[in-house]
């Protein structure tokens, strides 16, 4: 293996800690802006505890509303840890590495609040106790929770373990850092000396648990599907369901990678690291993902539209030109169409601003359709509604929903933000090893390494 000159590796190092602890651009106006919403849900939230699930608009018929619709939307972004880390992995694209703790982040920070909708939705938290204390096994509730506990579990050790060599590395170069970080890098570093041993011992670690966690993560997005497949429900009762959540969860989280990466990229000057090589990849990702999930919803809604069976007919009337029509033609041809067309060019693809803005459409798409999923197959039961009262068989979500719905998703953006405090968003021992090995193009970096000025280096 040859070994980079030790300057640019100092180099590399040096810009990459740079990002510790420091403010990128616009974060003055951002975190306080996303801190003051996560407050203002905090508050609403209080009043759902004290008042009871009574100041939402979930009602007799409409039990599950924007909460769930969200519970489903960041189990799905959640899968992008898996896309990123195992299946690349897998796969054998170094043009991973720099995306890697970002993508974990992502995970961690969006299964940590898919946990926290069902306990919004159940109205009181000690339900949850109860929940697993007399739980039913044949209760797909009851898989769903042990499945986001297992996959955070797992999030929470694939994001440490890659970590390690760089808290070594910050151990002993960032010796001006404030105390509580010094003994906080040390304390997690666990002694790390980056000897080979350790070095061999880590990989393999990261490779079994690579393999374990992705039948985990598709697990927990299958059986969330199965909350509403396992009913009679029109509109729910499809075989199609779980392929449909997976696929649809990859789509999403996807496009909010390309989201992040490129405000990353912009926030904390991290052109040469996070290049057009890595959206144009992230863009065929994203344009295969999305053409499958358009055929997925041609298979789900054009089946059943062309038999027109008396017990969908409600439903499928209600998405095609009914309350519902304008938000799932929305999904279909903003969230859809026009994206697969964007990145179906590749000058296009090559444009970090026209992928940032497909990625924008198909993150919304996703959101909205989460609701469609949810929302109106609950408004056509399989019994029809009869002789109820208006308030019953509507749903209108109230100010209190609303609020808390906003501030669960500033939240997701602002635990990332945290997250890259205290670590580099980038990971630095693995981008330097790939350098070493195949140089810059093969793992997208830019400019970082002048490789005539390495004796032997093959560029």
């Amino acid at each position: 293996m040859e070994k980079l000159n030790p300057e640019i590796k100092n180099q590399i190092e040096n810009e990459l800690l740079g990002t510790v602890g420091r403010r990128y651009r616009q974060e003055a106006f951002w975190v306080p802006f996303l801190a003051l919403i996560c407050i203002g849900g905090t508050v609403a939230w209080i009043i759902q505890l004290r008042k009871g699930l009574g100041v939402t608009a979930m009602r007799d018929y409409v039990s599950w509303g924007l909460y769930i619709s969200l519970l489903f939307f960041f189990v799905g972004v959640s899968l992008i840890g898996a896309l990123v880390s195992c299946v690349l992995r897998m796969s054998g694209a170094k043009w991973r590495y720099p995306l890697i703790r970002i993508a974990e982040a992502v995970t961690l920070s969006a299964i940590f609040f898919a946990g926290f909708m069902p306990v919004l939705d159940m109205g009181r938290p000690e339900r949850l106790y109860f929940l697993i204390t007399h739980g039913r096994i044949q209760s797909p509730i009851l898989w769903d929770v042990v499945a986001i506990a297992t996959y955070f579990i797992g999030s929470v050790i694939y994001f440490y373990l890659p970590l390690i060599p760089d808290l070594a590395i910050m151990r002993d170069k960032l010796t001006d850092a404030p105390k509580w970080r010094k003994k906080m890098w040390r304390w997690l570093a666990m002694g790390w000396e980056d000897n080979l041993l350790q070095r061999r011992l880590l990989k393999k670690a990261m490779l079994i648990l690579s393999i374990v966690i992705l039948p985990v993560a598709i697990s927990v997005h299958t059986i969330s599907a199965w909350l509403i497949a396992f009913t009679l429900r029109p509109g729910w009762n499809s075989t199609i369901m779980g392929p449909y959540f997976v696929f649809g969860a990859l789509m999403a989280g996807t496009a909010i990678m390309i989201l992040i990466i490129a405000k990353l990229r912009h926030g904390y000057r991290l052109e040469h690291y996070l290049t057009p090589k890595h959206f144009n990849n992230l863009a065929k990702i994203l344009l295969a993902l999305t053409a499958f999930y358009l055929y997925l919803n041609i298979n789900k809604y054009g089946v059943p539209a062309f038999k027109m069976a008396k017990e969908e007919k409600g439903v499928l009337e209600d998405l095609f030109y009914g309350k519902n029509a304008f938000l799932f033609w929305f999904t279909q041809v903003v969230g859809l169409v026009i994206p697969i067309i964007i990145l179906s060019f590749k000058k296009i693809r090559q444009s970090i601003k026209w992928v940032v803005a497909a990625s924008v459409m198909v993150l919304l798409g996703a959101l909205i359709n989460r609701y469609l999923i949810v929302v109106p197959n609950m408004l056509h039961p399989f019994v029809p509604i009869q002789h109820a009262q208006h308030g019953y068989a509507t749903y209108n979500p109230t100010l209190i929903e609303w609020t808390i719905t906003a501030s669960s998703l500033a939240g997701f953006v602002l635990l990332i933000i945290l997250l890259f405090k205290p670590f580099p968003v980038i990971t630095m021992w693995e981008v330097i090893e790939e350098v070493e090995k195949r140089g810059e193009k093969e793992i997208g970096v830019e400019n970082i390494v002048n490789f005539q000025n390495i004796p032997g280096h093959a560029s």
